[in-house]
């Protein structure tokens, strides 16, 4: 980030830095401003906070909601200081292969595509997550095959009684405009943000990133309507 703020006169102008008035922020100050927002869960604010914006420009609606889950991968490698794996990340099995990493859970917005929760764990099914996806003003719950049961577990039935489930009972036959939706965020992460592989050692530190990816995720899927609006 040092060398990209001194290479990207854009990013400084986004950051508000001028590279003549004052000393650009180098590594060890990016890595304490990091810090800090982990220590006080302050990524989970921001991400909740332009949510709240977007939920009030009419932009993140609530009567909807479909849910996902993809792998990010972790270096499975013991050639480190500890030469052990990172305890916090496990291996799983999808498609016939083998991945070490986390799970990204989300849950989104039906209508915009809009990630409003997130869930991170190293090996937890996907219908372990459900209840904690769904924000609880939805009427309909949109999920593919891997999600078959969830309206009947006890902890989604108590937090999301009113919830109509909309399962699909083979893998990959969730309905093509849903499907798109909720793949959408994972593509914009993935190939937008090259969020393709965990940066850290734990849970905690990249659940701190994603939520800020997530953030700037949902920015970007609308920002040209942000930008619309502005000039009107």
């Amino acid at each position: 980030m040092e060398e990209v703020l001194y290479d990207t006169p854009l990013l400084r102008e986004f950051a508000r830095l001028d590279i003549g008035a004052e000393r650009l922020p180098d590594e060890s100050t990016i890595l304490r401003f990091r810090h800090l927002l982990e220590e006080h869960d302050l990524a989970a604010q921001i991400f909740g906070r332009v949510n709240a914006i977007l939920a009030e420009r009419g932009l993140l609606l609530k009567t909807g909601t479909a849910v996902d889950a993809t792998l990010i991968a972790a270096p499975s490698s013991t050639k480190n200081a500890s030469g052990l794996r990172d305890p916090e990340m496990h291996q799983t099995k999808k498609g016939g292969q083998w991945y070490f990493g986390m799970k990204a859970h989300i849950g989104v917005d039906a209508d915009s595509g809009l990630v409003h929760t997130l869930t991170t764990a190293a090996n937890a099914h996907d219908i372990t997550e459900a209840a904690a996806l769904l924000h609880g003003a939805e009427e309909e719950v949109f999920a593919d095959s891997g999600y078959r049961g969830a309206e009947r577990r006890e902890e989604v039935s108590e937090r999301h009684p009113t919830a109509r489930w909309n399962i699909a009972m083979m893998p990959s036959r969730l309905k093509a405009g849903i499907r798109a939706k909720v793949e959408h965020p994972f593509r914009v992460l993935k190939c937008q943000f090259g969020y393709r592989k965990v940066r850290y050692r734990g849970l905690a530190k990249n659940t701190a990133q994603l939520q800020t990816l997530c953030a700037l995720s949902n920015l970007w899927m609308v920002r040209k309507r942000i930008l619309q609006r502005a000039r009107a």
